[in-house]
């Protein structure tokens, strides 16, 4: 399992200093219900708003 998950997404709930995602977990889904090809066709699902 990965030590360090990095994410820009400053305006998610699990973003924390230096680009670092605290979530206990993450859940990356392919966004075409299918295998993806690159990291475009994929989505993060653990993405919650700070809002």
């Amino acid at each position: 399992m990965a030590k360090d998950v990095l994410c820009e997404v400053n305006n998610c709930k699990y973003w924390a200093a230096g680009n670092h995602c605290n979530a206990s977990s993450i859940y990356v889904v392919s966004n075409r219900g299918k295998q993806a090809s690159n990291s475009e066709e994929t989505d993060c699902k653990t993405f919650e708003s700070k809002i």
